[in-house]
């Protein structure tokens, strides 16, 4: 999931990426989006469920659920509040000490640029 978020800001250029935290249940991403959100949602969607229906050995079965939850942000003020809550997402849930040990995370310092030699 990391890589394809990071894939689509960097090589796609489909959106501006904010912040993203992959939880065990759940993704959120911060992100000015190029094209339809509908496109980029799709996108990100189906190249990962592929991967990790590859890596869990299953075929035919659906991964993500069918919708996604959006909110426009509107000010400098409520992205800086939504990127510090998405961040700290790991934290709350009790799953790192602080929001940079989470590596699937943009707060990691671990997460950089790990697109090289990926096809999504």
């Amino acid at each position: 999931m990391v890589n394809a978020l990071l894939y689509g800001e960097q090589v796609r250029r489909s959106y501006d990426l904010f912040a993203f935290v992959v939880m065990p249940n759940h993704v959120q991403v911060v992100l000015m989006p190029y094209e339809k959100l509908s496109g980029i949602m799709r996108w990100i969607k189906a190249s990962t469920a592929v991967r990790a229906n590859q890596v869990l050995g299953r075929t035919g079965q659906g991964f993500w659920q069918r919708e996604y939850f959006d909110h426009w942000i509107r000010s400098s003020r409520e992205l800086s509040r939504i990127i510090e809550y998405t961040e700290a997402n790991p934290v709350k849930a009790g799953l790192a000490g602080c929001a940079e040990a989470w590596l699937w995370s943009s707060a990691s310092k671990n997460t950089g640029d790990k697109i090289a030699g990926v096809t999504l």
